[in-house]
């Protein structure tokens, strides 16, 4: 390729890593040589020459909730500005399936790891650390020695209860996912402060905890309501996807909403603001969240042995629209 661009070696180095280095008229005799060639770069020997490469590992919990989503949305935005790619896992809430993930991304030489995890105890991600690889924890509690941004989730059920609370509702339902997830139970704890502080009870705050947290989870919470003696008038679901499937069972059953029952969300998906009702929920800054982890990785990988680990807590905040 040299010879027939009538270059040196070092200068196709250049022109395809540090191309500043090379005059305009070079650079593009080179790359017309290399069109030509059909060349394709072995980014996986360059990476083994340097012994590090440009790419970082994202493992979410499950990318077909739209929350992960915009999660991933805002990491891979961060790193794309900052020069790097992404390569995504996902682990399904599985401990096993996150090693395989984890295995994997070491396999192909990332530099670091935005992660999800399942256990905050895994021995492979203190593994992934001790080899020298960046690793930040997203949305969830501080873990020892690294960086993690995540959201005061306990905050944000405070917020929505007492949005409920505000509205005069002496019993108030609280539909929940599993509350082994951390979020998850996190904004539940929130919730139930708001309500004891207000002089409820138990039995005023009664709660429905799902096996997932899905619309069709939220339908069929909605019949549980529906079965309790008296009725709810304020539901708290933790999340979004549940609050739509609950409200459109309602409406199903020809329960208004909010004329008989307020409804308020979690997490603030592009769906809560288009749905048959739209939502009152707690919006989460996602794609700040995501960008956010994403730079503290960068900065990491960068900053070596020298980094100092930063913990980042964001403030969610409420989005009042018809269902509440």
């Amino acid at each position: 390729m040299a010879n027939r661009a009538g270059v040196s070696v070092g200068t196709v180095s250049n022109v395809l890593n540090r191309p500043n280095l090379v005059a305009e008229a070079t650079r593009e005799r080179v790359r017309a040589v290399i069109g030509e060639l059909g060349f394709v770069r072995n980014e996986s020997a360059r990476q083994l020459r340097q012994g590090r490469s440009r790419t970082l590992g994202v493992v979410l919990e499950n990318l077909a909730n739209p929350y992960f989503t915009d999660l991933a949305r805002g990491a891979e935005a961060a790193m794309n500005t900052d020069g790097f790619d992404a390569l995504w896992c996902t682990s399904d809430g599985s401990a096993a399936k996150e090693r395989r993930c984890l295995d994997f991304l070491e396999e192909q030489r990332v530099t670091g790891v935005v992660i999800t995890p399942v256990d905050l105890n895994s021995e492979r991600i203190a593994e992934m650390q001790d080899r020298g690889l960046s690793v930040v924890v997203l949305d969830r509690r501080e873990y020892a020695g690294a960086c993690s941004t995540r959201v005061d989730h306990v905050t944000g059920g405070e917020i929505a209860l007492q949005h409920l609370l505000d509205r005069h509702h002496p019993r108030i339902a609280i539909v929940t996912g599993p509350l082994l997830q951390e979020p998850i139970k996190d904004r539940y704890t929130g919730a139930m402060a708001a309500g004891r502080r207000a002089g409820l009870s138990e039995q005023e705050m009664p709660t429905l905890i799902r096996s997932d947290s899905t619309p069709t989870e939220g339908k069929e919470a909605a019949r549980r309501l529906l079965e309790l003696d008296p009725l709810p008038t304020g539901v708290f679901c933790t999340n979004d996807l549940l609050a739509i499937g609950l409200v459109n069972e309602l409406l199903r059953a020809g329960v208004k909403v909010p004329g008989e029952i307020r409804v308020v969300g979690y997490d603030d998906i592009e769906l809560a603001g288009t749905s048959v009702v739209p939502l009152t929920t707690v919006r989460q800054p996602r794609h700040e969240l995501g960008w956010t982890a994403a730079e503290l990785a960068v900065a990491e990988a960068g900053a070596g042995a020298q980094h100092e680990h930063r913990r980042l807590v964001l403030t969610p905040s409420l989005v009042v629209r018809e269902s509440a």
